[in-house]
């Protein structure tokens, strides 16, 4: 099969860093006939400019075909897989490198643009809709991704995330995030994990845009993710389904560095 001709499609050298992350196709029935490049390409495509799976050019594979590859690595935990496998190696690449004992941690409101699926009310900003909660390191590189009701608080909703962050990276010591952790989830996290939240908090005295010390590199990371149209509004019924694409966006980030340094 050609290959399409888009600006979201993979080099060869971006391809040979994803290639070996690829599943292999299962044992028994008929030999895998589709090309897996034709197919990452394809939901890049739809990551990139937001459309329907319908709505997939014809030179892709048939889109019933892209998104039944889509679904089923995010049961199976492939997308995270390959994430986590780029993430360990943009972080060992040439090239200034930071310690993994510091990350930073913030909370953002998804557009709601769904009819159905988990939402909810967040009294405070008077929306109806989702957060997501991200959580990354020094680099910008993502952590935890964690989607739920916008009727959750915050403050709940981060204890959650950090119990998460904690279990995968039990060497945390230090967590960053903004005034609006501000309380007594300080105290929670010093007393029940044992570790040390830091509020990063704007002056009062500051006026206009301020680039706040440590918090503009998860600011920099929900930029990155910006640029994925997908991501512009919650499409998803499923909020595991927003958390595949968000990583799906960092995936095709780190590829692209990646290929760079080669």
């Amino acid at each position: 099969m050609i290959l399409a001709r888009y600006p979201t499609d993979l080099t060869d050298t971006q391809w040979a860093v994803l290639a070996a992350l690829i599943p292999a196709a299962k044992a028994g029935g008929r030999p895998r006939t589709t090309d897996m490049r034709v197919v990452v390409n394809a939901v890049f495509y739809v990551l990139r400019g937001g459309c329907q799976w319908r709505l997939l050019p014809k030179d892709f594979p048939p889109y019933q075909t892209v998104y039944d590859y889509f679904r089923s690595w995010r049961l199976l935990g492939t997308w995270e897989r390959i994430h986590d496998r780029l993430r360990g190696d943009v972080r060992v690449a040439p090239g200034p490198q930071s310690g993994p004992e510091r990350w930073d941690y913030r909370q953002s409101d998804g557009e709601d643009d769904r009819k159905r699926g988990i939402r909810g009310y967040d009294g405070g900003k008077h929306t109806l809709g989702r957060k997501r909660h991200i959580v990354v390191d020094v680099l910008g590189l993502l952590l935890i991704v964690m989607v739920h009701s916008a009727g959750i608080q915050d403050r709940n909703g981060a204890k959650h995330v950090l119990t998460r962050l904690i279990s995968r990276f039990p060497g945390l010591k230090l967590v960053w995030a903004d005034g609006g952790y501000a309380g007594k989830l300080v105290e929670w996290v010093a007393t029940v994990l044992q570790r040390t939240l830091s509020i990063v908090k704007r002056s009062r005295k500051s006026q206009g845009f301020r680039v706040l010390q440590w918090r503009w590199i998860v600011e920099r990371t929900f930029g990155w993710l910006n640029r994925s149209r997908r991501l512009s509004k919650d499409f998803e019924a499923l909020p595991e389904t927003t958390e595949a694409w968000i990583r799906i966006a960092m995936i095709q980030l780190m590829t692209r560095r990646l290929a760079a340094k080669t």
